[in-house]
This record gives C-alpha cells, sequence and structure tokens, in this order.
C-alpha cells in the first residue's frame, strides 16, 4: 500500500513537470517563430555578454557578424580583464565562443558569477588549453567537456530529451564540423546527438549552461542559419524560465559597463591586429600601455618572417599536448552503463584486472620476503597468494601486515578472499560480455579494482635501490621564502625515501639565483639564494641535486600573469635580445592557443648564451646534475598548417644550405619539406651534444638528464622535433625522463611500457614520470607498483607542490628511510651496488616461495638454480666491491647464462604464477641495464 501511494505521488509529479515543461515549450515556440527575444522586446538594455579573447581573435569577424545577424543586444568582454566574478558583467547570460584557455583566476570568477544566476553558453573545445584543475572547473560548471573531434563534417540531429524547444527546432538541425562533447553523469541532458556510431553527444545542457560541440561563428565548421538559431533557442530557453519580473533583473556585483566592439577589429592571419603575438601587436585589450617589466622598456621589434598566404589552417588541438596522449590510451569504465563492450575492449578489461591482481601479489612477496629475512613477524600464511599449498615457517609469529583498507579507516577483509573473488571476476568478465550484460560487468570490474587497491601492503618497506626522484618546482620554492622553509621540504622529502631532486633553476627566462649570465633573477625571490641553499640541504640529507632548466622555451604568459605583467611579454631574455626569437609560420612568437615563446635554437648567440649559463650553474654550484626541460621546439601540426621554427638564424642558414626561404615551403613538398624537418631537428640534436660535452669538461661526474614526451619517434619528430632516442644512443645523456602522465594504471602502463621496454637507448637508464595532481594516493601506489614491476630503475614524481600527507605517510612507511650506518645507493651514481642489492632480494623472493611451497619438485633441478644463482650473486657482490672490466665480464658473462635458463628452472612457478615470473625476469633485465649503464659511466671496457 505504501509503495501504491508512492508511486501514484511520483506520477502526479511527473504530470505536473510535464505541465510546466508543455508551457514553457508554447511559449518558446510562438516566440522563436516570430524570432523575438523576450527580453528585447521588453527593454533595450544588453541581455547577452560575449568573450572576445585570443583564440576567438581570428574568427572574431564571422562571429560578431553572426550575433549582429541575430538581433540580439550583446556586449562584449575581453578575457584578459577577467580578474574576479563582477568582471563577467551584469548581464544574465554570458557566451564563450571557442575560448580554449582560461586562468585559474578567470574560472573561480566564472563559478563566482554563475553561483548568483548568471548562465553559461560555450561553443568549441572550451577550457580545453588550460590547467588540468581549471578543466576540471569547467567540467562542472558545463556539465561535460569537449572529447575529440570528428575527422569529418558529420549531421547534427535531435535526441530524445525532455526539454522540447530543443527538439521542436528545424533550423536547429543540419551539417557540422565539430567534436564529441562527453556528458556529465548527474544533472546533463544532450538535446543535439551527431549522426554517427553511439550517437554522441553534439550538445548538452544544464540548468546553467549549455555547450555547442562546434567552433560557433565559423564558416568551416557550421552555416550562420544553424548557428543563429542555436543561440536564439538557448537565450530564450534561459530567460523564459524567469519569471517576467526577473527577465531583466541583472547578475548582483556584475560589472556595468558595455562595449560593443573590440579595442582594435583582429585582421586576416599573420596581420598585426588584436590576435596577433610577440612583436606583431598588443594581445588582448589591456594596451600598449602594460608594463612589459617592472625595469624594462618595451622590446625592440623582432624579426619575424612575413606573412604569406596558406591554406586554411586548422584550430589547435582542443588539448594540453601532454593530455593527448592520456587521451589516446584510455580506458574508462562508467558505471552503470550498458553500452556495448567490444572484444579489444572486453580483453582491455580483463587484462587489467589480472595485472592488477599480479601487483597486489608481487607488492605482497617483496614485503613478505624481506620480512622473513630481518626475522619480522608476519601473518601465518600470508604466501597462500603463491601456491595454495604454502605454509609459513612456525618461527614466525603472527602479527597482521597493515593494508591500505584499514589504513583508509576501511572494513578490514580477508586479502585472499579478495583476491580469489577478483579472479572469478576476471574469469567470468567473458562471459557476461557475451550475455551482453554490460553494466553489471562493468559494476564488478570496478568493485574488484577498488577492493584490490586495498589490499597494497602500506606499513612495510617493499622499495628496493631506486632513482625516487621529484621535480620541485618554481611555487613551491618561492612558497617557502627562506632557507628554514626550503629545509622543512627536503626534510619530509629524505624521510619519504626520495633520493634525487629535480630544482627548478631556470623558469621563464629568469634564474632562481642572482646570476651574473642572465638578465633577471625571478622577481618573486627576494633577499635570498635558494639554489645555493637547496645544495647544501640536500647534501646533508645524502639527496641528489639536479638543477632543472628550461631550454628554449625562453617565457611564459602564465607566469607573466602572477608578475601582473603585459601577457605579450616574451621574458628578460628575449626582451633584451629580440633577434633570438623564433616564430610560427603566422610570425607569432607564441602559436595560438600555446603560451610560451622559444627561442632560435639554430641562433649562435641562443646557444653560447645558454651554455654559458649552465657552465655557471654547474661550476659555481656543487650541483649533482642538469636536467634539460624544454628541449624542443613548440607544438605543431603540418598537416593543418601550423608550423614552426621560422627565427632570423634558422631561414639565414637554411637559406644558405637549400637556396629556399623555409617560409616558402610547405609539407606538400615532400623532398624540401623533410630536409626543413631534419635540419631543425639537427639544431636540438647538435645542441644537447654540445651541453654534455662542454659541461662534462668542466664537471666530470656530472648526470645529465632530459624530460621528454613520450610520442612515437617519427610523430615526434615532424611535431617537435625532439630525437632523443638518439641523444641516449650516442651517450650524450645519462637518463631519460618520459612525461608518461596518465591519472590511472593502465593507461600509465600504455605510455610507459613502449619506451620501458626499448631497445633504442643504448647504455642510457629510463625512468617514467609520474604526474601527482589529481591522483589519488593508492593510484599513485599502483603505479609505482607497476614500476617496481617493469625492467626499470625508479621513477620522478611531477611535482612537489602536489606532494600530499597522505603521500608522504605512505612513502614514510614503504620506501622512507631506515636508520643505519650506510646509505642506499642511488643507480645513476652506483650502478654496480644497486644491481647487487637487487638481485640479493630478488633471491629473497625465490627462497621464500620454494620454502613455502610443498609442492614436489626434483632435487636437481633444485640444486642447478641454486648453483646458478649463486654464481651470478658472487659476480655480482665482487663487482659491486672493487668495480674492474674484468669483473664486470664476469658478471655479464653469469647473468646472460642465468637468463637463458630462467623459464626453464621457474616452469612449475610459471604454471601457478605467470605475472610474477615474468616480474622476476623484467628485474634481471633491470639489473643487466645496469649493469651496461656502469659500463659506460665508469668508462669499464674489457682490454
Amino acid at each position: 500500500m505504501v509503495n501504491y501511494q508512492k508511486n501514484q505521488k511520483d506520477i502526479s509529479l511527473k504530470i505536473k513537470e510535464a505541465r510546466k515543461l508543455f508551457i514553457l515549450s508554447c511559449e518558446i515556440v510562438v516566440l522563436n517563430f516570430l524570432s523575438i527575444l523576450p527580453v528585447t522586446a521588453a527593454t533595450e538594455e544588453p541581455v547577452l555578454s560575449v568573450v572576445y579573447g585570443q583564440e576567438n581573435a581570428n574568427q572574431w569577424r564571422g562571429i560578431s557578424d553572426r550575433l549582429q545577424a541575430t538581433g540580439v543586444k550583446y556586449c562584449v568582454i575581453s578575457l584578459n580583464d577577467v580578474k574576479s566574478g563582477a568582471d563577467w558583467g551584469d548581464r544574465r547570460v554570458l557566451f564563450l565562443p571557442n575560448v580554449e584557455t582560461l586562468t585559474p583566476t578567470q574560472a573561480i570568477a566564472l563559478e563566482d558569477w554563475m553561483s548568483k544566476g548568471g548562465r553559461l553558453i560555450a561553443s568549441g573545445p572550451v577550457g580545453s588549453l588550460s590547467s588540468p584543475g581549471v578543466r576540471q572547473l569547467l567540467r562542472s560548471l558545463l556539465g561535460g567537456y569537449w572529447g575529440f573531434s570528428l575527422s569529418d563534417t558529420e549531421q547534427i540531429q535531435a535526441a530524445k530529451t525532455r526539454i522540447p524547444e530543443w527538439a521542436n527546432q528545424t533550423g536547429l538541425f543540419g551539417k557540422v564540423r565539430g567534436g564529441v562533447v562527453i556528458p556529465n553523469d548527474m544533472g546533463t541532458e544532450s538535446v543535439a546527438v551527431w549522426n554517427s556510431k553511439d550517437s554522441p553527444a553534439a550538445v548538452v545542457t544544464t540548468e546553467r549552461s549549455t555547450f555547442l560541440g562546434w567552433r560557433w561563428g565559423t564558416d568551416t565548421a557550421s552555416a550562420a542559419e544553424l548557428d543563429n538559431a542555436w543561440l536564439k533557442t538557448t537565450i530564450n530557453h534561459y530567460l523564459t524560465a524567469l519569471a517576467p519580473s526577473n527577465r531583466t533583473k541583472k547578475i548582483p556585483g556584475g560589472s556595468q559597463s558595455c562595449s560593443t566592439t573590440v579595442a582594435a577589429a583582429p585582421s586576416a592571419p599573420g596581420g598585426t591586429g588584436a590576435g596577433g603575438q610577440g612583436s606583431r601587436g598588443a594581445e588582448g585589450q589591456r594596451g600598449s600601455s602594460s608594463p612589459l617589466s617592472p625595469s624594462l622598456t618595451p622590446p625592440k621589434t623582432a624579426t619575424a618572417p612575413i606573412s604569406r598566404p596558406l591554406p586554411i589552417v586548422k584550430p589547435p588541438s582542443s588539448q594540453e599536448a601532454i593530455d593527448q596522449l592520456e587521451q589516446a590510451v584510455r580506458l574508462d569504465v562508467a558505471p552503470n552503463s550498458n553500452e556495448p563492450i567490444d572484444n579489444n575492449q572486453a580483453i582491455a578489461l580483463q587484462q587489467e584486472l589480472e595485472n592488477l591482481i599480479g601487483r597486489v601479489e608481487s607488492a605482497h612477496l617483496a614485503v613478505l620476503a624481506d620480512a622473513a629475512n630481518v626475522g619480522e613477524t608476519i601473518s601465518e600464511g600470508e604466501g597462500k597468494q603463491f601456491s595454495r599449498d604454502l605454509n609459513t615457517p612456525q618461527s614466525l609469529k603472527e602479527q597482521p601486515i597493515q593494508l591500505a583498507s584499514t589504513k583508509l579507516g576501511a572494513l578490514a577483509i580477508s586479502k585472499d578472499q579478495v583476491l580469489a573473488q577478483a579472479r572469478l571476476i576476471a574469469k567470468n568478465l567473458p562471459q557476461l560480455i557475451a550475455q551482453k550484460n554490460y553494466a553489471l560487468a562493468r559494476q564488478q570490474w570496478l568493485t574488484a579494482k577498488t577492493t584490490l587497491w586495498q589490499q597494497f601492503p602500506v606499513d612495510r618497506k617493499l622499495a628496493q635501490p631506486e632513482i625516487r626522484a621529484v621535480w620541485l618546482d618554481r611555487g613551491t620554492i618561492v612558497r617557502a621564502g627562506s632557507k628554514a622553509g626550503l629545509a622543512q621540504i627536503f626534510d619530509r622529502l629524505a624521510q619519504a625515501g626520495i633520493n634525487t631532486v629535480f630544482f627548478e633553476t631556470v623558469n621563464a627566462g629568469y634564474t632562481i639565483y642572482p646570476s651574473q649570465v642572465a638578465k633577471e633573477q625571478n622577481p618573486l625571490i627576494r633577499g635570498w639564494n635558494p639554489l645555493e641553499e637547496a645544495v647544501k640541504l640536500a647534501h646533508e640529507r645524502d639527496m641528489e641535486l639536479h638543477a632543472w632548466v628550461w631550454t628554449f622555451a625562453a617565457g611564459n604568459q602564465r607566469h607573466n600573469e602572477i608578475l601582473n605583467l603585459n601577457p605579450n611579454y616574451p621574458g628578460p631574455v628575449l626582451a633584451a635580445h629580440p633577434d633570438w626569437a623564433n616564430y610560427d609560420n603566422l610570425g607569432n612568437m607564441i602559436p595560438v592557443g600555446q603560451t610560451k615563446p622559444f627561442f632560435d635554437p639554430a641562433n649562435p648567440e641562443v646557444r653560447q648564451y645558454l651554455l654559458k649559463l649552465y657552465e655557471e650553474i654547474v661550476t659555481k654550484y656543487k650541483v649533482d646534475g642538469l636536467q634539460l626541460d624544454y628541449i624542443r621546439y613548440p607544438f605543431q601540426d603540418p598537416s593543418a598548417g601550423r608550423t614552426y621554427g621560422y627565427g632570423k638564424a634558422a631561414r639565414a642558414q637554411f637559406q644558405k644550405l637549400t637556396g629556399v626561404d623555409p617560409v616558402n615551403i610547405s609539407p606538400s613538398q615532400a623532398d624540401l619539406w623533410q630536409k626543413w624537418t631534419k635540419f631543425r631537428t639537427e639544431q636540438v640534436d647538435s645542441f644537447v651534444a654540445q651541453v654534455s660535452q662542454q659541461l662534462r669538461q668542466k664537471q666530470p661526474n656530472l648526470i645529465l638528464s632530459v624530460a621528454v614526451f613520450p610520442l612515437p619517434e617519427l610523430e615526434r619528430i615532424q611535431k617537435i622535433q625532439q630525437n632523443w632516442e638518439t641523444w641516449a644512443r650516442r651517450g650524450d645523456v645519462d637518463l631519460i625522463v618520459p612525461m608518461t602522465y596518465a591519472l590511472d594504471t593502465s593507461r600509465f602502463q600504455r605510455l610507459a611500457q613502449p619506451w620501458i621496454a626499448s631497445k633504442q637507448l643504448g647504455a642510457t637508464l629510463l625512468v617514467p614520470g609520474i604526474r601527482l595532481l589529481s591522483l589519488p594516493t593508492i593510484g599513485t601506489f599502483d603505479q609505482l607498483q607497476l614500476v617496481r614491476d617493469l625492467p626499470v630503475s625508479g621513477y620522478a614524481l611531477f611535482a612537489a607542490e602536489n606532494f600530499s600527507n597522505d603521500l608522504q605517510k605512505l612513502f614514510n612507511s614503504t620506501q622512507g628511510r631506515i636508520q643505519s650506518t650506510t646509505s642506499e645507493p642511488i643507480p645513476l651514481r652506483q650502478p654496480f651496488q644497486t644491481a647487487a642489492i637487487r638481485y640479493t632480494a630478488l633471491q629473497r623472493e625465490w627462497k621464500f616461495v620454494f620454502q613455502n611451497d610443498q609442492r614436489p619438485r626434483p632435487s636437481q633441478k633444485i640444486s642447478d638454480f641454486n648453483n646458478q644463482a649463486e654464481v651470478l650473486h658472487s659476480a655480482l657482490n665482487q663487482l659491486a666491491a672493487s668495480p674492474s672490466a674484468s669483473k664486470l665480464l664476469v658478471a655479464r658473462a653469469s647473468l646472460t647464462r642465468f637468463q637463458s635458463q630462467f623459464r626453464v628452472l621457474m616452469s612449475q612457478e610459471i604454471k601457478s604464477n605467470s605475472y610474477q615470473v615474468k616480474v622476476w625476469e623484467n628485474r634481471l633485465v633491470t639489473i643487466e641495464r645496469l649493469l651496461r649503464y656502469g659500463e659506460r659511466r665508469l668508462q669499464l671496457r674489457p682490454l
């Protein structure tokens, strides 16, 4: 009876809601039929604010023509002027057409403005070039985000929606070139979809916002009539939802100023209007009166390529370059979704679950083997995950290992039960998918992943000697404020087991220290020398300090904002030497959609300046290493008509070599274009070699590392002219750090594993980069466990700014320092000692498994295994104690022989736990790489 009454009440509410929607839709249909906007009919006041910014400057003519055709009264807001919620204006509706970059300040201001009743319309990949935090906030405000661009023009069609006005307007639907909008799960409705597979969303709406999935106002994307229909209908949708008396009300606290034009109308591409960059015209609306530097006059005009007609230039990518990589390998599992799962997805889901089971078991084995070796107490039966019949030695007293679930305050459950349940789910996934029970398959997969994450051991040391690096960013250094503040940061990192710090030393053209070479120390640093103090603090804690420098990136618009400088300010070096600047094919120092001007690597004066600066760093300060960041050109897309590298020196040199000015060639001229690409790539290659040779002469023990993009080699050379495999093979660098940033372990593995497995790096080591931003603590641990299971010698965390207290507690337990008389070796400095210790840990794991496995084994097989393992153990220990070419030869021969027989010796374990056997093989490969690196590093060559 209660359920019946509840159902009747629900039906009654739905009828009332339907009546309201019907009345509302009738009102809108009438208004649209008469082409009258409600507010315009009642008042002459503007009802709409339209945002003008860098990304839509070259589209502004089309945007303004369409706005005028709609008859809507509007005001123009310069994005550069927005610093608070009031700056978004007091009009009820705001339109963001094709604005891809918002600062955190602007995004927070937008949230504040919308909370006071503002309604938002956005089009194109809005905010997609912003920082991750801004993109996350915009997803919430917009009800979704730009997923990816469609390759062809597609038909927009009505979706099944509860809001009739969207479906009743025939003018809203037609052919459009755009992208898929990914709606949020809650409170978002798709009102138009693309006529393609799975009918992905083209327009999504919420109570407060509407997101159009194409670049509104551009003829290449859509017809003017369709654009106008969507804008008018959307404005009507929000204004008619208000009572008539409220439709003219303003947003409380919003600015009343209203400009109907931009300060300077944008010119054609390559011109000097408002959309220009660098020395080609003021950007935005701040005007030329904005200071370029507290102590500098406006820079001289630099030499840029003369603009010329080009094919249609496609807009830049809708995402940050580093995030595109993650999107390309993402494995999203939406809860409760019954969308079909294809065969490839099914295999990926099953494999990832099996891999996660393997990582949990591998972590526990490392803990148990170490505990048994030092006589610590462990719980009975903890080895059962490796064999069903394992028995824990009776000499080990029962003491439960603390799991992530108990650390987080969750209900503790049996690890063995969780593992068994997860195996069953992985086994049954194909059957559920074959039965088209997609929602249940996803739910079970997510449940298994969550409970497995909770089984990681988080209170015992399990890490072996490895590179544990962190990027210590400028913002964190500035906030430290003094040596005492910096000491607290180094204390935290040291306690957490971090042994290598990449200390941001040159950023946006500024040095963090007072330099005799650079033009200006970072203005945010006052009265102290962070680099000098950092070197002392690191060495007092047995940590390495590597100076992290921006190489060819000369400035940063976001840094200008912090310093309250003109966005066009190219940084102190280019301001003093404008002829050192680089340019894109339209004459922009900063490519559209990006934020940094670059030096011309072909300019001899640039190269000499940077070499002199780096020499100052490595000789005046006792840094252990130098890391080159931005050792590349800016991102380009030659197929879309976006290229870069047309600095004065580069053009002159290339013309001398080929007789052709590179601004006059295009990718369609295959032979010339290949020469132009090779020329630019060689500028970077030769500079890395020059840095390596010159600095090692000054400091032979210097470690040289590079932060690089993990794009496929050919694509990387075409897009950023970064050929780091060559640097590794030549021995120019000691360490490659690919920025393999991902928010889950499966994506991280897909990004990192190809480079970890690469055989193109010679004796150079590689450690993957992990971005901490938005990554849950246990998710970070999972990625680290994957690193430890792969053939790699460590990791690098980006960045100290996101190094949370929870992460530190976990690190303190699992990899933190143990009080002892000897410090743990760092692979970059003591590769042979590292190899010996890591191998000893491997032996402990084998011993633990064999001792606790009651299955019968041929005694001769066990004896052979132990004999070969001991021969290798002895060879590695002798090499570590007293390195020599002859001992290295013996160690490598012993390792090669042992590796060739390993799978035969482990044939029984392969059947019961193939993942763990592969982990052991990977760790042997890591030892092999450490020997190769040590041979080059210590220059050990057999006679």
